[in-house]
C-alpha cells in the first residue's frame, strides 16, 4: 500500500501536520486557533484554504461541513494543487476558474447530488457496502468510520443512525464529510479521488504529477460557510480511536454515552465523530 511505505512514526507525524489548514488562505477566511476550522466571514468568495502540508500518496484530507449560509448559489469545492501556498503572490478569489487557470490545479465542485464520476466499463460495478469497515481505493485502505457524516444525537437519532449507515446524507448537508486524496498509478502519475461520506466518487482527475508535492484545496464557497478538518488515521488507529471503539461496543446506542462517567470531551468524541 502506497501510503504505508513511509515509516509509521513519520507517517503519523505527517498526518497530524496535514490535518490542519495552511496559514495562507483567502481574504474572507478566518481560522480558529488550532487551524482546523475555517469560516468565511464575508461575501460568498475569497474562501480558498489549503492543507498545511502536502499530502502523502493515499493520504486523505477530510473536512466536515459545520455551517451553511442561505441565499447563495453553489457549494464547497475540493481538489489538489501543485502550487505551494507560500509561493502565491495573491490568493485567488475563486478555485474555479482562477486557481485552476494558473495550471497544475485540479478542483471538483461538490453538488447536492451527482458527484460520482462515471468510468467507462465500470458503470455496473458494485460500489461497495457502506457498512464495510474500510474504504478501498485501488491499493489505498482507509477506515470508513471516520469518513461518514453523522447526525448529532437527538430525539430521532436511533432512526438516523441506520439511515447514515446507508449513506443517504446529502453531500452538501451540515455534518457531511468530504475528502480528497491522490492515488499513485503504474505510469508514475496519480489519480485524484473525492470521497463523500465514506463513498469513493471515482477518479475525478487523472495524470497528476505524483513526483511533485500536492496540497489539498478547500474552497469554502457560497452556501458553505464553515468547515472543520477531521483527522484520519493513517493505516493504523490512534489510541483515541481505540478507546472510542471500545466504549461504543459496550453501549446500546450513542445516546447512552451521556450517562457514562466520562470527561465531557471524550463523550463528545464518542457521540459525534
Amino acid at each position: 500500500q502506497g501510503q504505508l511505505k513511509i515509516a509509521p512514526a513519520a507517517m503519523a507525524a505527517r498526518c497530524r501536520l496535514a490535518a490542519r489548514f495552511h496559514h495562507i488562505h483567502g481574504a474572507n477566511i478566518r481560522l480558529d486557533v488550532s487551524h482546523t476550522q475555517a469560516t468565511r466571514v464575508e461575501s460568498f468568495a475569497n474562501g480558498l484554504c489549503f492543507s498545511q502540508e502536502p499530502l502523502a500518496p493515499g493520504q486523505i484530507f477530510l473536512v466536515e461541513i459545520e455551517e451553511k449560509e442561505l441565499g447563495w448559489c453553489g457549494h464547497l469545492r475540493v481538489g489538489l494543487t501543485a502550487h505551494d501556498p507560500q509561493s502565491l503572490e495573491v490568493v485567488p478569489e475563486y478555485s474555479l476558474p482562477d486557481l485552476v487557470n494558473m495550471g497544475d490545479t485540479w478542483v471538483f465542485a461538490i453538488t447536492r447530488n451527482h458527484n460520482r464520476v462515471q468510468v467507462e466499463g465500470q458503470e455496473g460495478q458494485a460500489r461497495g457496502r457502506p457498512w464495510e469497515p474500510f474504504l478501498l481505493i485501488e491499493q489505498v485502505r482507509i477506515p470508513r468510520d471516520t469518513l461518514v457524516g453523522r447526525s448529532r444525537p437527538g430525539r430521532y437519532s436511533h432512526i438516523l443512525d441506520d439511515l447514515y449507515k446507508m449513506n443517504v446524507l446529502p453531500a452538501t448537508a451540515r455534518r457531511s464529510r468530504i475528502g480528497v486524496l491522490h492515488v499513485p498509478q503504474p505510469d508514475g502519475t496519480a489519480d485524484m479521488h473525492i470521497v463523500i461520506n465514506g463513498e469513493d466518487m471515482g477518479p475525478s482527475a487523472r495524470g497528476l504529477p505524483a513526483t511533485r508535492p500536492l496540497y489539498a484545496v478547500i474552497d469554502v464557497f457560497a452556501s458553505t460557510k464553515s468547515v472543520r478538518v477531521i483527522p484520519v488515521d493513517c493505516g493504523f488507529p490512534s489510541l483515541q480511536t481505540l478507546c472510542r471503539l471500545v466504549i461504543q461496543k459496550h453501549i446500546v446506542h450513542r445516546l447512552a454515552i451521556d450517562g457514562l462517567d466520562l470527561p465531557p470531551l471524550l463523550k463528545s468524541f464518542c457521540q459525534h465523530e
